[in-house]
């Protein structure tokens, strides 16, 4: 077989400081959780081999700081986005709000040649906490927030759980591949 490159999918992760986008990844790609809360200086990445139609792909995940400051970095790190992950937190109220800043901030920052079909993946995570008890945002509530943004794939995760997090990446990698240009053979 004639030796193939190796295709990279960039995929970047983003929401409000604290809603998990870091314990997700880690779940993803290494199967751990560590309840250490560490706040993403900048932006971070970690990558993962996937394997799809026969073919195999990178998956680079960026995940970016929550924290306005920070904001400023964007452009060089949105640049080239294959596909971009929403992460809110099922019990905070306000990083779901922060969903519309996030996306629209992103749109702007990477500005994809086509902007109406750029491929998004919504998850709320942190179904986990307090037995649901503690919970803000219905899962139709979120839905129906994705369905009116174009219907947007949403997920439930836990990352602490590791519930539904490979679900997820497998439809942010589909995605993200969706969005590849098809190569010349």
């Amino acid at each position: 077989m004639a030796s193939r490159r190796r295709m990279l999918l960039k995929v970047i992760i983003l929401g409000d400081s604290g809603v998990g986008k870091t314990s997700l990844m880690n779940q993803y790609v290494n199967r751990k959780f560590s309840n250490q809360y560490k706040a993403t200086i900048g932006a971070d990445f970690l990558t993962k081999e996937v394997q799809f139609d026969e073919r195999l792909f990178t998956l680079q995940i960026w995940d970016t700081a929550g924290q306005e400051r920070f904001q400023s970095l964007g452009v060089a790190f949105y640049r080239g986005a294959d596909c971009c992950v929403l992460v809110y937190d099922v019990n905070v109220m306000k990083s779901f709000d922060n969903l519309n800043n996030w996306r629209e901030e992103f749109l702007i920052q990477a500005s994809p040649s086509d902007p109406e079909n750029f491929p998004f993946v919504v998850l709320g995570n942190k179904i986990d906490v307090d037995g649901g008890n503690s919970r803000m945002i219905s899962e139709k509530k979120a839905k129906a927030w994705c369905a009116s943004k174009g219907n947007i794939p949403y997920f439930e995760t836990s990352a602490k759980e590791g519930f539904n997090v490979d679900a997820a990446f497998q439809c942010i990698a589909k995605n993200a591949l969706k969005n590849e240009p098809e190569e010349e053979m």
